[in-house]
């Protein structure tokens, strides 16, 4: 891999030209109803990630467009389009005609309102957050980057499948929209060819909601709220009859089951060990190497962040062992001492531009961590490639199947190499962002980072220099934040590379163009 030095003028080179991404994370994405640049009429038919074949999922046959019982539907539609009160158009307005993006944005909302890291007792002891308690205290979850990057990859596979499924049979009943059988309604998004049976966006909804229940027991409310918000709003913008809307809600309930099957079983109960485990990984990483990190909080916590994250199941890679990368250099070791003196230097000579960009990208507690930036990054690139859901839902599923095994392989290294962070092993060091509750090598940020780049130059290629440029600054970042050395940056930055390659390869192969 080129080294970051080197990389690091090149992204300077190419944020003068495009504009740096040194800027306030916004908590609402602003955009509108589009018109699509392409349908995908045979969307039906792309390979899914957990569905075997879409025409297992049975709807039932639409009523014809000339049939009373749509006539009645359609009359239904348009005295509930008729009046509609400043809060109803509002809601029309934000969930657009992609969904998907809405939908991803509130699971971003809520990752960053649960990435709260679980302080300690009044005795100096630590209580985990408990999926049998949620109220606990404290709440489930911890939102940390292991659990946002799973909850990211489910809600994205479940919106996929099911939106292939959708789309199966949209092109096989080929039923228009209700503006396209009746001009006298006017819809509130640009007007499509789309057939309207079934409803995308109850698709998404349904499957949206109940991962996100899932992920967030305690948001149950709220996710019911917004699932009928958004129900009703496909109705109010013109855009789905009733019939459309219970036939989208039958899909998403069947693929659902699907995702939670895979979620039962995948692992991740088993990622935060007890003390007992957790020592015995630290002990053995020491009869290996003759080094292992140690937690610096007062009070100690006992146990690091999820130590068996390494082993929970991956989406496209067949083996952790194929990505975990070689060992790091020996503290006291020469390329040790050199890395040490490097960013000891950067904490003696922090420049402005350098702690603006460790802070913005420090993605800590209360945000929506390092795989929601690159979210962020998805959504705005399929707004200006106009892609319909499915195209969205796509992008989604890849980027974030790659970035939760990024975020499974670097743990797995994490935990086997057991490797110290910087103010254990520099005498005296301070870092400016604080030292996280586990190992240092691999990177976290560089390994999400670049398997997330590695997905969005797959899909959007003429700005695949940026979402690359924009890796190397995550990654560059924790040197000058003195949480990670250049080696644990770099490595991670390949590692990262070698699992978004998968996912690319399988893209290749889904039988979309």
């Amino acid at each position: 891999m080129k080294n970051l030095n080197i990389s690091y003028l090149y992204l300077t080179l190419i944020l003068l030209t495009t504009g740096s991404c040194i800027e306030e994370t916004p908590n609402y994405f602003e955009f509108e109803g589009y018109q699509f640049e392409n349908l995908d009429a045979q969307g039906g038919s792309w390979k899914t990630i957990l569905v075997t074949d879409p025409s297992l999922i049975d709807i039932p046959q639409p009523e014809s467009t000339n049939s009373s019982l749509y006539q009645a539907e359609l009359s239904a539609l348009k005295q509930q389009m008729s009046g509609l009160s400043p809060t109803q158009t509002q809601a029309v307005k934000y969930w657009t005609n992609n969904p998907v993006l809405r939908w991803n944005e509130i699971a971003l909302e809520l990752a960053a309102k649960y990435n709260l890291i679980p302080g300690p007792n009044a005795d100096g002891t630590y209580t985990l957050p408990n999926p049998a308690n949620p109220v606990g205290p404290p709440a489930f979850p911890f939102a940390h980057p292991p659990y946002t990057s799973r909850m990211l990859a489910y809600l994205s596979v479940a919106q996929f499948d099911a939106l292939v499924v959708t789309w199966h049979y949209k092109f096989q009943f080929n039923r228009p929209a209700p503006y396209l059988t009746d001009n006298t309604i006017k819809p509130a998004y640009a007007s499509s060819q789309l057939p309207s049976y079934p409803s995308d966006g109850a698709t998404v909804a349904t499957v949206s909601k109940e991962i996100l229940k899932l992920m967030f027991p305690l948001e149950a409310n709220y996710l019911e709220d917004k699932y009928q918000e958004h129900i009703e709003s496909l109705v109010h913008a013109g855009i789905n009859v009733q019939s459309d809307i219970d036939a989208g809600n039958i899909i998403g309930s069947e693929v659902i089951k699907l995702a939670k099957q895979r979620a039962s079983s995948d692992g991740m109960a088993k990622a935060q060990t007890p003390k007992n485990v957790s020592d015995s990984i630290a002990n053995a990483a020491f009869e290996r190497f003759g080094w292992k990190w140690e937690n610096m909080e007062t009070p100690k916590r006992p146990v690091g962040l999820t130590p068996l994250f390494g082993q929970v199941k991956m989406w496209n890679v067949p083996s952790v062992e194929e990505v975990r990368p070689g060992p790091p250099p020996a503290p006291g070791s020469k390329e040790f001492e050199t890395n040490a003196a490097e960013i000891k230097k950067f904490a003696a000579h922090m420049t402005i531009s350098q702690r603006r960009i460790a802070n913005w990208w420090e993605d800590g507690i209360g945000s929506y961590t390092p795989p929601g930036h690159w979210n962020k990054f998805a959504k705005e690139a399929i707004v200006k490639a106009k892609l319909n859901p499915l195209r969205s839902a796509r992008v989604f599923a890849y980027m974030n199947t790659a970035i939760m095994d990024a975020g499974v392989a670097c743990w797995d290294a994490k935990y086997y190499y057991h490797y110290p962070r910087p103010i254990e092993t520099i005498s005296g060091f301070k870092t400016i962002l604080g030292t996280p509750n586990f190992p240092a090598y691999t990177s976290g940020h560089s390994t999400f980072s670049a398997a997330g780049a590695e997905v969005l130059a797959h899909f959007f290629p003429a700005d695949a220099a940026q979402f690359r440029a924009w890796a190397e600054e995550a990654a560059v970042s924790r040197l000058y934040g003195g949480i990670h050395y250049r080696f644990d940056a770099e490595v991670g930055i390949t590692q990262g590379k070698n699992v978004g390659a998968y996912a690319v390869n399988r893209a290749k192969n889904d039988g979309a163009q």
